[in-house]
């Protein structure tokens, strides 16, 4: 995506966004990823890119650990594998291990989930687990990365004979310094190290009596340290053979690590993988923290946003307890530039940012706040003019600076083009500034590009009736209270809410009065048409919230009432209530004769002896001939409308049931069983029982 100008992604905020990715990640490969982050053009990267997220919010969201465990840099480990020579320690061998049975656990848990994460298997099904890589390495450390002992018959040998010395050295030592203390030579100390050298710490005056080697003495010169001379030939020999020691093992990891580098590739495709992993876990846990969900995508340009919130206003109100307002619009070819208007610190400037802001990270491949029912399209660029662009060094003024930024618009927008202009035409007379903003509007709608602007210009406001793809938009107000709502309407302009602002900010009757006459009639006849209207608006959407909470309450009870039903009652309810919805007028007279019977049966029951003939003549007639033939009515409409597919059933796709061939639209997978839509009803099926189908095309 081609973004302009340079700090256009710092005007919409992404680069915060990133920062709160970048804390969720734990390797340093998956930082560099978010450092070096993309923003794709084409379709099917960011279908993949963002189902790979999808699943593993849901792994998050079942509780289930996906073993992506991994999380140390071993790219110096991996570029010594590749050395002719190159050493790797016991300790960077062990990082090796790890990584290889880190890659095991995430295949083995792919193949425990029978590919119910299919993305995120993709990503790893050309990964094979070479065991070699651990039982080569196991050969030689141990599980802290110690070098074993039976890395090599030589290694086993020398530290045979090392430990035979030193309990030699141990046992001379410690006679040497029984005899000493006898003898009252020794310091209150008693022993101490001296260049990797065991020595008794003997009194100064004594140490022509005590025989050895002497390596030193204290700061107050009244204690000198000597190496008896029972045990320099034993130390001797121990250095020796601690010298082969290291010689050895140097010898088995320059081979170990000459056998490992064979695999150099396996462990680097690993160690990418693991990178990959925690990249999208990292995008996974955000989505979690401002429970962002995948939206439906689109190869055209187009935004249709439902409930959509500012990723960053929603965290930060959720940590505060405050209510964040959810954003409902929609850009597509018929309604392509929205004009939005109303008061400042309204709301205008983060309801275009909330709308780029969620643009970028989609085609970044991050899941956005905003309801499942949100579409968005691909834009190949993305425009930005928000805020101060005065420059110094190049001496423009604010306004020619943004005249600039018009003219680049101007001259590379197109139909796949999304730009955000904030209060354009401001800086200049406001005369000439909305004569301009109207010719630079109409331009951009010409070109058949996409975006929104937010003005106080009357003239702008008013082009919705005047030019085609340009459409209104405004910022609701509580006069009253003198307060923002934060709601955009759309569909019609909004008011400044000029001198009503004035009046509740105190200014005087008279200043108000003078600045009403001096402003032209025309205009303050429009704003206050504005002004009227949108508070009507208001007074409509409280009611409307009045609505809509009845019909919460009513949800409510008729959950209730569904807890307490019996499960059997429920289930007959629902298929009763879709039976009824197919009833057809045909079917009046049939249920009519079916009441007569009904009546029949009754008196017979009153009449004979052997209930059971009753009842079995009232089942025949009531369930088994209408169950029969409302099967096949609805196998015959179902063969008429739907074909089978021979694919496995995925989120969105249609199902047909085996039994009673009703068919719905697959909402959500769990394990063997699903969420199927049948109409606006949601059931919990058995998924086994369902075969995915298609519609016919007609004609």
């Amino acid at each position: 995506m081609l973004l302009y100008p340079a700090n256009a992604i710092e005007s919409l905020e992404f680069n915060k966004v990133a920062d709160l990715l970048l804390l969720k990640c734990r390797t340093d490969a998956a930082r560099e990823r978010v450092q070096n982050i993309r923003f794709h053009m084409r379709l099917e990267y960011i279908q993949k890119e963002l189902l790979q997220v999808y699943e593993f919010k849901n792994i998050l969201g079942t509780g289930d650990h996906f073993p992506n465990d991994f999380t140390r840099n071993i790219s110096k480990e991996l570029r010594l594998l590749q050395i002719a020579g190159g050493v790797l320690s016991g300790e960077q061998l062990l990082f090796c291990h790890q990584l290889a049975l880190n890659m095991k656990d995430i295949l083995n848990w792919f193949k425990k989930n029978n590919d119910l994460f299919p993305a995120l298997a993709a990503l790893s099904e050309k990964i094979v687990y070479e065991k070699q890589i651990s039982e080569l390495i196991s050969s030689v450390i141990d599980e802290t990365g110690q070098i074993k002992d039976t890395a090599s018959k030589e290694l086993m040998s020398i530290r045979s004979e090392l430990g035979k010395a030193r309990h030699l050295a141990r046992r001379t030592f410690e006679g040497v310094l029984r005899k000493l203390s006898k003898a009252g030579y020794l310091a209150d100390i008693g022993e101490s190290f001296y260049n990797g050298r065991r020595t008794a710490a003997v009194l100064a005056e004594y140490k022509r009596i005590v025989k050895g080697i002497l390596h030193g003495e204290s700061d107050t010169q009244k204690t000198v340290f000597i190496e008896p001379e029972e045990t320099i030939d034993i130390n001797n020999e121990i250095f020796s053979l601690e010298r082969a020691e290291q010689k050895e093992i140097h010898r088995i990891l320059v081979q170990a690590t000459k056998d490992l580098s064979v695999y150099g590739p396996q462990l680097e495709g690993y160690y990418h993988i693991a990178g990959i992993y925690d990249y999208i876990r990292a995008k996974a846990q955000l989505a979690a923290d401002m429970n962002a969900s995948m939206p439906r995508l689109s190869p055209h340009a187009i935004i249709q946003l439902e409930k959509a919130y500012h990723p960053l206003l929603l965290l930060r109100n959720k940590q505060s307890g405050k209510v964040t307002v959810p954003l409902n619009l929609t850009l597509d070819r018929n309604n392509r530039i929205l004009i939005i208007s109303g008061p400042n610190a309204g709301g205008k400037t983060v309801s275009m940012k909330t709308v780029g802001l969620l643009q970028l990270m989609v085609q970044a491949g991050l899941l956005i706040p905003a309801g499942e029912n949100s579409e968005m399209g691909v834009f190949r660029q993305l425009m930005v003019q928000i805020g101060d662009t005065q420059s110094i060094e190049h001496e423009l003024s604010t306004y020619s600076a943004h005249l600039q930024d018009m003219k680049y618009f101007m001259d590379f927008a197109n139909g796949k083009t999304l730009f955000f202009i904030d209060e354009l035409g401001s800086g200049s007379d406001p005369n000439l500034g909305g004569a301009f903003a109207e010719a630079i509007v109409e331009d951009l709608a010409s070109k058949h590009a996409f975006g929104i602007i937010t003005t106080h210009y009357l003239n702008l406001k008013v082009m919705a009736g005047k030019v085609k793809g340009i459409f209104n938009g405004a910022m609701t107000f509580d006069e009253e209270k003198l307060e923002p709502l934060y709601q955009l309407a759309i569909g019609k302009p909004g008011s400044s809410y000029t001198f009503a602002i004035a009046q509740r900010s105190g200014l005087s009757k008279a200043v108000i009065d003078r600045a009403r006459a001096l402003t032209q009639r025309e205009h303050f006849k429009l704003d206050k048409m504005l002004l009227q209207t949108e508070q009507q608006s208001v007074r409509l959407g409280d009611k409307e919230k009045e609505l809509d909470r009845l019909l919460k309450i009513n949800e409510k009870l008729k959950h209730d009432y569904e807890v307490l039903s019996d499960k059997e009652k429920l289930k007959q309810a629902r298929d009763m209530q879709i039976l009824q919805n197919k009833i057809k007028k045909e079917e009046i007279d049939y249920l009519r004769d079916m009441e007569r019977k009904f009546k029949q049966i009754v008196q017979d029951w009153k009449k004979a002896d052997n209930k059971q003939d009753v009842i079995t003549t009232a089942e025949n007639l009531l369930f088994k001939r209408k169950h029969i033939a409302g099967n096949a009515a609805a196998a015959k409409k179902a063969d008429k409308n739907y074909e089978l597919v021979n694919v496995q059933p995925q989120p969105g796709y249609y199902v047909r049931n085996k039994t009673n061939h009703q068919v719905g639209i697959v909402a959500e997978l769990r394990d063997k069983k699903a969420i199927v839509k049948i109409g606006k009803l949601p059931f919990t099926v058995n998924i086994d029982e369902w075969v995915v189908v298609r519609k016919k095309d007609v004609g």
